[in-house]
């Protein structure tokens, strides 16, 4: 049973590594016995992440600076995972642009009607484009293994559902005014789950599987106000602990999946189903 979830020497490459959810990844693949490659905008968060992860498993672990909405960054990145170890065994798109929705004293650029092109384009080229393109040279080299991999997209249930804007609305605001969860944090999400099953099919008769997790909403220390809110639009009556997904990053990316292919999962309490 032991082996059936066991990630052992497979070297798997995370995105956006150093948030939240990110070392929750990478700590899963670690206490596997797999081999972590965390990856972020941000190199010093990764690289000290990584030693805590070698520390507390004895498995290496490596952080490395870099930008995945730069192809040749990407490019640059893959090839020095392939020269260390040999291959890339499993990749996690878990990157993404993801500010607090806060409210304004002026003008509300998280409006539709205000939102700006260029934060569009930037939130996408991270959430979608950079998925794309780690998929591009990451899940490519996946494809080269004998036996294949796994590519696994952090999509979100915000993919599936559309955002309740009535959990981020303040009272005595104008509507001008009120805050709300950007237009793009959903199109991220739901375009990785198109992602997702075009994937899944691509590399099939290479024996890559693709699949998705949506998770729900993490607790982390938010508004009371917006958590009692929030906990009623889900059946478990509780957003979800930061560690709980762990146990579905291994089992999606281990052989314990390995007949799951195209799989959108959903993790979310049940919010999706009410």
């Amino acid at each position: 049973m032991n082996e059936l979830f066991s990630l052992k020497d497979k070297v798997i490459v995370i995105t956006g590594a150093a948030g939240l959810l990110g070392r929750q990844h990478a700590d899963a693949i670690a206490s596997a016995g797999g081999i972590p490659i965390l990856l972020d905008l941000y190199k010093e968060p990764v690289e000290e992440y990584a030693k805590v992860l070698q520390e507390k498993y004895g498995v290496r672990a490596i952080g490395f600076q870099v930008n995945i909405t730069k192809e040749e960054e990407i490019r640059a990145n893959c090839t020095e995972i392939v020269q260390t170890f040999g291959r890339i065994d499993g990749l996690v798109n878990n990157a993404a642009n993801n500010p607090k929705v806060e409210e304004s004293s002026d003008k509300n650029f998280s409006r539709l009607e205000n939102f700006q092109f260029h934060v569009w384009n930037d939130d996408l080229a991270v959430g979608l484009s950079g998925a794309f393109l780690c998929s591009k040279y990451y899940g490519f080299e996946i494809s080269k293994n004998p036996k294949g991999g796994c590519i696994l997209n952090i999509s979100s249930d915000l993919g599936i559902i559309a955002p309740d804007q009535r959990l981020y609305q303040k009272p005595g605001l104008p509507e001008e005014l009120q805050p709300v969860k950007p237009v793009t944090y959903s199109v991220v999400k739901a375009g990785l789950i198109g992602l997702t099953r075009y994937l899944a099919t691509y590399w099939a008769d290479k024996n890559v599987r693709c699949n998705a997790i949506c998770p729900g909403g993490v607790e982390n220390n938010q508004n009371p106000e917006f958590m009692k809110e929030v906990t009623s639009r889900i059946p478990l009556g509780r957003m979800a602990n930061k560690d709980e997904y762990k146990g579905l990053v291994v089992f999606l990316l281990g052989d314990s999946a390995s007949y799951m292919n195209g799989a959108i999962v959903s993790a979310d309490g049940g919010r999706s189903v009410w």
